[in-house]
């Protein structure tokens, strides 16, 4: 027996838009179940703005290099590999995936794959392939590309730490002809037909798969995609050139064909205040990165922003279990309940909001967990009281002779970390900040020489729980198993959406329990646009979508 999810592509397809505009406030439903709330945002100037744009623009035309500033390096450009949201926006615009997530309903829709079933026990899936999709170099999409896709992200394992994930389990992949694939799990795997539409799970040409995964890092990479990679320099630029044979968006896609600009330049451009005064001057078309200082003086010019929450685990730190500090249960609950999370909202960006839950607000299957965050400072001093730490001469608790300094090394540019010291220390946890950079963080991170980590990870799906917590996959506490790892199995193996709720939210509660995880904030991605530009979206994991954007210049 199976489940039929998706007849064809044709009852899901958008009719394309005159003016390719996004939509001003959308909202989620997973399933049809749940409204999950607003998830594009636009400040009133903006949508104005915009509004007068559309007003005077005409019909969407082909052409024009578009500028596109990026607050850092993307350092890795495969997407199958790890990348950041630099990397990832440039990815998305290279490589195609079987499916794709709608942002508005978080339903899976037909894009390389026209129709797909799915077993009743979730571990056989079986993609129907569109016709006439190749790669760039001129090699056809069709069953044994996916398959060898497939089967090269299992082999690179925690190099591929998303995709693998999502792979997890895999029994074998089936060509029975050029057009079908059948993909099985050893066990039920109910987050898979989401995955098909992630990045991570991106298609790259055989040629691709065959070179050095630093290769491919460095921007050796062709895909099917209605882009192509001219050129990567670090710390400088990536110049994608449009593909003239392209001929198979997504579904959700407002127009058929090659995408109308005729290449997209990406500049790394590091410093807030430059891409914005760029952005007004027209020097470049997009800011990819709107810091909460910039966003008054881009609104004061009736500059379009582009914002919208970001899916998946919000921004949180993470205890190195294995360590002593870290292993002391009272010292994590401590810092879940030290943290005054409300009076981060001050100084936070008008997009973001200060954490309700360890999954973000814009994930299918959220539910509320503000009374598991409540700040209590009593609370938190009561039970490292209990444990033996005691407030030594300066205010910092000391149990045996060692003082509660817990060293924080990151590289994101975020404003609140000095606020979060402030609270900790108050209840006599010294969090000792060390900017630092990307490269240097996460190499300390694979090593396991971090004592906390800090960051986020998209991911339109609450699998994404199963994925960084799961004792016997990355583990990101480094910590034992426990009772949370039989829930996040079992959420994963069910496709009854009120029974994998339950079962996350089970999880939630377990997760901050324990304290293996101190939620902080919900990032929102702020962007924005000059009024010439049209058709920017973000797609479901909130990143950019490049193929229907056009310039009127």
């Amino acid at each position: 027996m199976h489940r039929s999810v998706r007849r064809n592509g044709a009852d899901n397809c958008r009719r394309p838009a005159r003016h390719p505009e996004p939509a001003t406030t959308p909202t989620l439903r997973h399933r049809g179940a749940r409204l999950f709330g607003a998830t594009l945002l636009w400040t009133a100037a903006a949508l104005q703005a915009a509004c007068a744009a559309t007003a005077t623009a005409a019909a969407p035309r082909y052409g024009g290099i578009l500028k596109v500033a990026l607050d850092g390096d993307p350092q890795c450009v495969d997407p199958q590999q790890p990348g950041n949201n630099t990397a990832l926006n440039v990815a998305r615009q290279i490589t195609d995936s079987l499916t794709d997530q709608d942002p508005e309903t978080g339903a899976i829709v037909p894009w390389l794959a026209t129709r797909w079933t799915v077993d009743d026990d979730s571990r056989r899936f079986a993609f129907t392939l569109r016709d006439g999709v190749t790669f760039a170099d001129g090699t056809p999409v069709d069953a044994d590309a996916v398959k060898a896709n497939f089967e090269a992200i299992v082999k690179m394992g925690a190099r591929s730490s998303l995709a693998s994930t999502y792979l997890a389990g895999l029994d074998g992949v089936d060509t029975p002809d050029a057009h079908t694939v059948v993909v099985r799990f050893k066990q039920s795997n109910a987050q898979f037909l989401q995955a098909t539409s992630t990045m991570s799970m991106g298609l790259l040409a055989k040629a691709t798969l065959a070179r050095s995964y630093e290769e491919r890092c460095q921007g050796q990479l062709t895909g099917s995609g209605p882009f192509v990679l001219k050129s990567f320099v670090h710390n400088q630029a990536v110049k994608l050139a449009r593909r003239d044979d392209y001929a198979w968006g997504s579904t959700l896609a407002r127009h058929a064909g090659k995408a109308y600009l005729e290449g997209i330049e990406f500049r790394v451009i590091p410093e807030s205040g430059v891409r914005t005064g760029s952005l007004v001057s027209r020097q470049i078309d997009v800011n990819t990165s709107v810091l909460p200082q910039d966003e008054k003086v881009l609104q004061a010019q009736q500059i379009p922003i582009l914002a919208r929450g970001n899916p998946g685990l919000v921004y949180s730190l993470y205890p190195q279990e294995s360590l002593p500090i870290g292993g002391d249960a009272a010292v994590r609950r401590a810092l879940v309940k030290g943290i005054n999370r409300p009076e981060l909202q001050a100084i936070l960006s008008q997009y973001q909001r200060a954490a309700t839950s360890l999954l973000a607000r814009t994930t299918p299957l959220y539910v509320d967990h503000a009374a598991d965050l409540a700040y209590d400072p009593e609370g938190a001093a009561k039970l490292l009281d209990d444990a033996g730490w005691k407030p030594g001469p300066d205010g910092i608790r000391v149990k045996n002779g060692q003082r509660l300094a817990i060293p924080l090394e990151y590289w994101q540019s975020v404003t609140y970390l000095e606020l979060v010291q402030q609270q900790l220390r108050a209840i006599g946890i010294d969090l000792q900040l060390k900017k630092s950079v990307i490269g240097q963080v996460n190499a300390k991170r694979d090593s396991g020489q971090l004592a906390i980590q800090f960051y986020n990870l998209t991911r339109a799906d609450p699998d994404i729980l199963r994925t960084v917590f799961l004792a016997s996959g990355r583990n990101v506490n480094f910590r034992q198993p426990s009772e949370v790892d039989d829930v996040l199995a079992r959420s994963a193996a069910t496709l009854d959406t009120e029974a994998r709720r339950k079962l996350v939210d089970q999880a939630v509660t377990l997760l901050l329990r324990d304290g293996h995880a101190i939620p902080l904030v919900e990032l929102a991605t702020v962007g924005a646009t000059g009024r010439n530009v049209h058709g920017l979206h973000y797609e479901a994991s909130s990143r950019l979508q490049f193929f229907d954007t056009w310039v009127d210049r």
